[in-house]
């Protein structure tokens, strides 16, 4: 299922119930070394939990918003098979923000636009020579249908932050494939995990599925692109979202 592919990075795998450590967790099972990456400590003890589930993983607590930081990552974690671009959104230390454009300080703006863009141009920039090096690589980015497909009030630097993810996805596609290195991307829709709120979970009840989403779900999209099932697949934009964005009336 995945050939040359040996060690994955998942960043952004902090939180017990998030879609990192979910991803993490399918790509251990199928038999990868997996490093996880998180601005806080915590993203030790998933990795101790994903050890004692009998999974090759380990940690780095990194701020990927800082080079250094991500030098010093890619000099730790070594050569990278397949890097899953999960880190955004918001941390422990500085929640997501919900904020109108109006209201929007020069900082909030930078600070959305790095946690969930920045991070992953620093990250790919760290890995994806040593693909295109070695001949055989994937890249998935977790990007969302808020941004490429729809948005939410007060969410103006995150919309525009995950529609230039699946744009940055379109331009490294076309600069790698011949390479052997794949780029796509994944857009989730509504999934429940620790960070949901009561809104959130209720606009979920109102998708084609009736439900929300689980981030075991979005990991197996992201197993799928990082395979060599999807060999001839380069540039795509997997949808996860229970058919939500085909509704014009949600309820």
């Amino acid at each position: 299922m995945f050939g040359k592919s040996r060690r994955a990075l998942v960043t952004g795998a902090g939180a017990a119930d998030g879609i990192g450590i979910a991803t993490a967790r399918a790509l251990g099972e199928a038999g990868l070394s997996v490093v996880i990456t998180a601005s806080s400590a915590r993203v030790e003890q998933r990795a101790v939990e994903l050890r004692a589930e009998g999974l090759d993983v380990r940690a780095s607590v990194t701020d990927l918003t800082l080079s250094g930081d991500v030098e010093r990552l890619r000099s730790d974690a070594g050569e990278i098979d397949i890097l899953v671009n999960n880190a955004g959104m918001g941390t422990v230390a500085q929640p997501a923000l919900q904020r109108r454009f109006v209201d929007l300080s020069e900082s909030d703006w930078d600070r959305g636009i790095d946690v969930s863009l920045k991070t992953a141009f620093l990250s790919t920039r760290g890995f994806l020579a040593g693909m295109v090096r070695r001949g055989h690589g994937r890249v998935v980015n977790m990007a969302s249908v808020t941004g490429p497909y729809v948005s939410n009030e007060g969410e103006a630097a995150y919309s525009a932050a995950k529609a230039g993810m699946i744009g940055l996805t379109h331009a490294l596609a076309l600069e790698v494939g011949r390479s052997g290195v794949t780029v796509n991307a994944v857009a989730p829709g509504w999934i429940a995990t620790g960070a949901s709120t009561p809104e959130e979970l209720a606009a979920a009840r109102n998708t084609p599925l009736g439900r929300a989403g689980s981030p075991a779900e979005v990991a197996a999209a992201v197993l799928f692109l990082a395979s060599d099932a999807a060999s001839y697949v380069n540039g795509a934009v997997l949808v996860v979202d229970g058919g939500n964005i085909l509704q014009e009336r949600k309820g």
